[in-house]
């Protein structure tokens, strides 16, 4: 496994409950995340930035 510092920007959701699991479902499509943290926001737009885990090739 290798480790991967990554990056999203996740449009913000109209019920705030919503955004983990918005943030999770874009971040899984990158790997096994082992931690995430929304870094900014700016307008309908959350930076998040992860750590991840990958399969080596």
């Amino acid at each position: 496994m290798t480790t991967h510092f990554i990056t999203a920007e996740i449009d913000l959701q109209e019920n705030p409950a919503d955004l983990p699991k918005a943030i999770e479902a874009e971040l899984e499509k990158r790997g096994d995340v082992l931690r995430w943290a929304i870094t900014e926001v700016e307008e309908n737009t959350a930076k998040v930035e992860a750590i991840a885990l990958t399969p080596e090739d």
